[in-house]
């Protein structure tokens, strides 16, 4: 008799269908994964492309970036794969899927640390002379952002 659970860890290739290459947008990057497997409906991809996806680390503490780390659950892991749809709803992250594109949202958990540290994230505004001011020009000083919006 086979032992399905050893011939389906043994042989990844038997599980989920090759994925053609898949382009993942985060944030202000795209990263191509020549590399990804469709199951259910969830992408899963090599461990070691999280990094440029997303800037996490697969450790054995979990996916970690910086100061936190998330832990995954065995369902998301499966020999050197992750199961990124998976982590996003971990995490609450947002994502859609439209042919080969996947596009995920901003982390929650990662917006948290801005709030926790009281640590504004930077942006750039112009002038009144159309030179943009960036908020890290002013770290250090104590300043009073007023914002308006006529919507």
């Amino acid at each position: 008799m086979i032992n399905r659970r050893a011939l389906f860890w043994a042989t990844p290739i038997l599980w989920g269908a090759p994925a053609a290459t898949v382009n993942v947008l985060y944030e202000d990057r795209e990263t191509a994964l020549p590399s990804s497997r469709l199951e259910n409906g969830d992408l899963w991809i090599p461990s070691s492309s999280l990094p440029s996806i997303n800037g996490f680390e697969v450790k054995p503490q979990g996916a970690c970036r910086a100061d936190i780390c998330i832990p995954l659950p065995k369902q998301l892991k499966r020999g050197n794969w992750i199961n990124l749809t998976g982590f996003a709803r971990k995490v609450r992250q947002s994502f859609v899927q439209e042919g080969s594109l996947w596009s995920f949202g901003e982390m929650p958990v990662l917006r948290a640390s801005f709030l926790q540290s009281r640590v504004a994230p930077d942006f750039a505004v112009a002038d009144r002379q159309g030179k943009p001011v960036r908020l890290t020009d002013f770290r250090g000083h104590k300043i009073l952002l007023l914002s308006w919006a006529f919507w």
